[in-house]
């Protein structure tokens, strides 16, 4: 069985568990068992902490969810996780479509949100340091770009505009997961290559502010994107389970075409799961769920949209 997940926070949580060994909802080990699996490896550059954001965070989730602070050396320590990875466990990088074709696990490097970044020029820092995507926003505005959470939609701002542009041209992934709505539609009107929506859910099927409407989809599949389903569990439905998680992805197939349905499963960065998918050994019950479409869905759809992306 081929995998692609387009959102795992290994390294976030290395810091109070083990992925590399640990039963929790995905490690190193067990993700190694799959026959190829690439997984976009989260740099979350952030630290908890609990104030009125926290609090606005929790009551919109409808589960505990602290709020954080940017820090520099946090994404150094989780870019220096990964690298240790990388050498202890004999994981590669990808670094060009052709990579996603080796057998075995491997590794995208992948930053949620560019509170951290000083200008647009980063690009090529991160792209150095190993990164091949770039999520604009996590739950906070930046200098970049508007997030789901933002007061006012403002959407790209002109330096967010650069900095697409510069992914455009240096292979990188531009990801639209935790992005405002009109920063969703700013970017596919002016990205040249696929975007991706790594990890999240469709109003279509529950309306929860971390979901995207039908002019949302349509714009990410403009470009010839993917639309990550995730198991953020208050995304999915009232009482979320595997099944709800095939409903969104239903949603997104039958009316826009099941070449852009992916899978970004968001594990590590939970505290919970859906029903029926608690952990990446259920991803086998997903593809029988999915029938037909588990192979597009699990890899081959992501695979098409990252070999665009990343050999330009």
């Amino acid at each position: 069985m081929n995998l692609i997940d387009l959102h795992q926070d290994l390294a976030f949580s290395s810091m109070r568990s083990d992925v590399i060994n640990g039963p929790g909802q995905s490690s190193i080990n067990e993700l190694k068992k799959f026959d190829s699996t690439t997984v976009f490896s989260v740099v979350f550059p952030h630290i908890n902490t609990w104030n009125e954001f926290a609090k606005t965070l929790t009551e919109k989730y409808h589960m505990l969810s602290q709020s954080t602070s940017p820090l520099i050396q946090i994404l150094l320590e989780q870019v220096k996780f990964y690298y240790y990875v990388s050498r202890s466990e004999n994981v590669p990088f990808v670094s060009r479509g052709s990579d996603l074709s080796l057998k075995g696990l491997k590794m995208i490097m992948a930053l949620e949100g560019t509170d951290v970044l000083t200008d647009p020029f980063d690009v090529f820092l991160l792209k150095s340091l190993g990164f091949r995507s770039i999520g604009l926003t996590w739950n906070y505005d930046t200098k970049f770009a508007a997030s789901c959470m933002s007061e006012k939609d403002y959407g790209l701002t002109g330096a967010g505009m650069e900095l697409v542009k510069l992914c455009n041209s240096n292979g990188m992934v531009v990801d639209l997961g935790h992005s405002s709505r009109n920063t969703i539609l700013d970017t596919c009107e002016i990205s040249v290559s696929p975007v991706v929506f790594s990890h999240g859910n469709v109003k279509g099927v529950f309306d929860h502010i971390r979901n995207i409407d039908d002019s949302c989809i349509e714009a990410v599949t403009g470009t010839g994107g993917i639309i990550g389903i995730t198991a953020i569990p208050p995304t999915l439905g009232t009482e979320p389970s595997i099944d709800d998680m095939v409903k969104h992805m239903d949603y997104v197939g039958d009316r826009f075409g099941w070449d852009h349905v992916a899978l970004g499963s968001d594990f590590l960065g939970i505290s919970t799961t859906p029903r029926g998918f608690g952990s990446v050994d259920k991803m086998a019950d997903l593809a029988d769920l999915l029938g037909k479409h588990s192979d597009q869905v699990l890899w081959k759809n992501a695979q098409r949209v990252l070999e665009q992306i990343l050999d330009k």
